[in-house]
């Protein structure tokens, strides 16, 4: 018997040494909590932080996210003066890869984020 097909891949990004602050910072990126729990909260467009200080693990981790309007995007988050604001957040702005168009950030734990369009 072949095992069903998977629908979606949801991981439990490290939150690194100021849980409250990544909260924070995934909010003003978007992230809609829907649930939290002993040190975890879940996001609405799947995957959930966890209160995690791992920074070996989390500078060595890359997740993508995909967005409709990459340029859209880019303003609005670009606006808030988030790496001001958030010490250790770095944004860099869209670039084009061989792969395609991207905004890359660090967020707060040390993971590399892709941002672009499916």
């Amino acid at each position: 018997m072949a095992t069903p097909d998977p629908i979606r891949l949801v991981p439990f990004v490290p939150g690194g040494s100021d849980f409250a602050k990544s909260r924070e910072l995934f909010g003003e990126l978007g992230f809609e909590e829907t649930w939290s729990s002993d040190g975890y909260v879940g996001f609405q467009s799947g995957g959930a932080l966890q209160d995690l200080n791992e920074p070996s693990f989390a500078s060595n981790l890359m997740i993508r996210i995909e967005v409709q309007d990459l340029e859209a995007w880019w303003a609005a988050a670009s606006a808030k003066g988030l790496p001001t604001r958030l010490s250790g957040f770095r944004l860099k702005p869209p670039t084009d890869f061989p792969r395609g168009r991207e905004v890359h950030f660090i967020d707060l734990a040390g993971v590399c984020w892709h941002v672009g369009t499916p």
